[in-house]
């Protein structure tokens, strides 16, 4: 029996121990910063609910781009270029949700659309350039770390020129609504089922997994190796830029800088939730997981007044410290 065939059922009937691991970790991370409080601030950090909320808001756009990452990572790739689609489909969405009859609009003939258009045109260009990225990284086997990387100066340079740098707003109450509230939660909620389903239970994640675990095993047991890496890479691309259509509806305005490091959030948070940097390995689950470790990081820090800079070097040290434990799993499981 092939290595891409012995991939699923280990794959759907392995325990959760992993998960829980990650679970048990996100439960003394906030037992620690709790405690902590009461410490240092004399009050609780999970008691405050506006507190939380805010953290989940926070972190729900870029966990939108992580169930994309996610799958990229197992199939053994990588995704620069989440960030940059981010602010062009800001830009682009944007520019045609304009209200009614506003004469500044980018284009003042194609105001007051139905908010359909924009989502839509928004999504078909994230779409088409994670097709391009999956296109080169499948048929002309550039590494994905470069394919992805072009696109990325590619994508960032198209958003600056859309508008020569200037910033869009004042977006119809249709647009607006996509990020009001906790929307931005609801819809990741509803992706991150969506594609759970997909990797544990559909063709679609059997070969995700095949590819990353061993890509020539996968070609030899008839996957198209090709074709499914340009599907996933085209998923990537359009969930990044579902984030562009959330973060300038959230913010009722597109910048060419918006989604500038979120790639590399995404990627943490999914390694942070136990997705293997080798491929064939990982979970919606638990990038969920490493998503809640990565806004509780970043809330605690501040509810703790820890200055900027300080939370970035410690958000880089815990990203290679679950990379080395990463390592480590995988020396464990060589041995066995």
């Amino acid at each position: 029996m092939s290595d891409a065939s012995m991939a699923t059922p280990q794959r759907r009937h392995r325990p959760m121990m992993a998960e829980l691991n990650i679970l048990l970790v996100l439960v003394g991370i906030c037992l620690t910063f709790e405690i902590l409080g009461w410490i240092t601030q004399g009050q609780s950090f999970l008691g405050n609910w506006q507190r939380l909320s805010i953290m989940i808001l926070q972190v729900s756009v870029v966990g939108i781009i992580a169930i994309g990452v996610t799958q990229v990572i197992i199939s053994g790739g990588i995704d620069l270029s989440s960030g940059s689609i981010v602010g062009a489909t800001a830009m682009i969405s944007m520019s045609l949700a304009q209200a009614a009859g506003y004469e500044r609009a980018v284009y003042p003939d194609l105001t007051g659309l139905p908010v359909i258009i924009p989502v839509a045109v928004g999504l078909l260009f994230g779409l088409i350039c994670g097709m391009i990225n999956g296109a080169l990284i499948a048929y002309t086997k550039i590494p994905p770390f470069i394919a992805t990387l072009g696109m990325m100066v590619t994508a960032r340079g198209f958003a600056k020129w859309y508008t020569k740098g200037q910033p869009i707003s004042f977006p119809s109450d249709g647009f607006a609504a996509i990020g009001r509230g906790m929307m931005p939660v609801f819809i990741f909620l509803a992706v991150s089922l969506i594609f759970h389903i997909a990797l544990r239970y559909t063709r679609y994640g059997k070969f995700t997994y095949a590819i990353g675990a061993n890509p020539q095993a996968a070609r030899v047991s008839g996957i198209n190796v090709e074709r499914q890496l340009v599907r996933i890479y085209a998923i990537a691309g359009l969930l990044s830029a579902l984030a562009g259509i959330v973060v300038a509806a959230r913010g009722l305005t597109a910048q060419a800088g918006m989604g500038t490091m979120y790639e590399l959030d995404a990627i943490a948070m999914a390694v942070i939730g136990g997705v293997s940097l080798t491929g064939g390995r990982g979970s919606i689950l638990g990038t969920m997981i490493g998503m809640v470790i990565f806004g509780v990081i970043i809330s605690g820090f501040t509810f703790l007044r820890l200055d900027a800079y300080y939370q970035e070097m410690i958000k880089g040290v815990i990203i290679v410290a679950a990379v080395v434990a990463d390592v480590y799993r995988q020396k464990k499981r060589k041995k066995v």
